[in-house]
This record gives C-alpha cells, structure tokens and sequence, in this order.
C-alpha cells in the first residue's frame, strides 16, 4: 500500500512584511546613504529572502519611494501626535521652537535620514510626489492652527530649520529660531 505524502504547510502569511521592508530601507539608507540602498542589504535588514524585496519592489527606486512615503507618514504621524498635544491657545511660535529643537536633538538621527530620502527625489522623478505629499500633510497641520497661507509659509521655514540644522556645525539657537517663526507668526496671525 502506498502512503500518499501529506501536503507541504501552507506558508504563513506576512501581511507586515512590506511595511517590514520599507522600515528596513530607512534604516539601510540611514546606515550607508541612498546611493548605497541594494535589495540585497535591505533583505538582510528586513531579515526577508532577497526575493521578497524584488517581490515587493521591482527597482530601486519603488524601494525608495516606499521608505520616503514610510518616513513621511511616521513623520507626519508624530507630528499630529504633537498638535494632539497643544493647546488651542499655546504660544505657537514657543511650541514650533520646541519641536524644531526637539527634531535637531534627541531626534536628529531620525532627521538626517528623512532628509536623506526627502532629498533623493531631486535625482528621482518617481519620489517627488512623495515628497510632495509630505510637504502638503506639513502644511496642512500647521494651517490648522493659523491660515492656510501662514501654515505653507511655517512648512517651508521649518524644514528649511531642519535642513540648516542638520549641515550647520553648531544648532541654531531657541532665541534665533523662535524670533524667526514670531515673525512669520505676526505676519500672518489669524484675526
């Protein structure tokens, strides 16, 4: 009589997987820098077989946009943790002095990686809408609490801290960086 063998075990699933891996390119370009992001490293970063990142990611650069649209949506999700946080009637300018400070800190290693795969897209046409969409999410936050116009104009001076912050040999200072947003503040201040 012959013994038929048992069916081989269906594989589990991994729904987390994709996300695993994305999460794995932030930390390989935070290691190595974007021209130094190959499948091969981050499938040893996610702790995947190889295939799974090309399964996943046919090139590079979905790989990349992957990470930088990860990045983003940590980014603008600690961010809306922060707003959760505020009081509607906060000194703002203290506030965003406070976050900027917090982001060249005990955050900058977050920073300088987010910035790494945000700056990226000027050689990659396939990031710039997520970098786009990130830039929006930004503003939108910060127009939450002023007007649309002051919160793009409060995106764009807080990631040009950001940047400054992160190539700059010394911080910039509370003082320096709060008098700034006060002004753009006062410019544009709800009436």
């Amino acid at each position: 009589m012959s013994t038929i063998p048992p069916a081989p075990a269906a594989r589990r699933k991994d729904p987390a997987r994709r996300e695993r891996i994305a999460r794995a390119a932030i930390t390989v370009v935070a290691e190595r820098g974007v021209e130094k992001l190959t499948h091969r490293a981050v499938a040893a970063a996610a702790g995947v077989p190889l295939g799974s990142t090309t399964y996943y990611f046919a090139t590079l650069d979905d790989l990349l946009a992957s990470a930088l649209r990860q990045a983003a949506e940590d980014d603008v999700e600690h961010l809306q943790e922060w707003a959760d946080r505020l009081e509607r009637d906060c000194d703002l300018a203290i506030a965003l002095t406070d976050l900027v400070l917090h982001y060249l800190g005990p955050a900058l290693p977050q920073t300088v990686v987010e910035h790494q795969l945000y700056i990226a897209s000027l050689h990659k046409p396939a990031l710039r809408h997520v970098s786009q969409e990130w830039d929006t999410a930004l503003a939108e936050l910060f127009a939450s609490y002023t007007d649309p116009s002051t919160g793009r104009a409060l995106s764009v001076l807080f990631c040009g801290l950001l940047l400054q912050g992160v190539v700059r040999e010394s911080v910039p200072g509370r003082d320096e960086i709060e008098t700034i947003f006060r002004r753009v503040l006062g410019a544009g201040a709800k009436t």
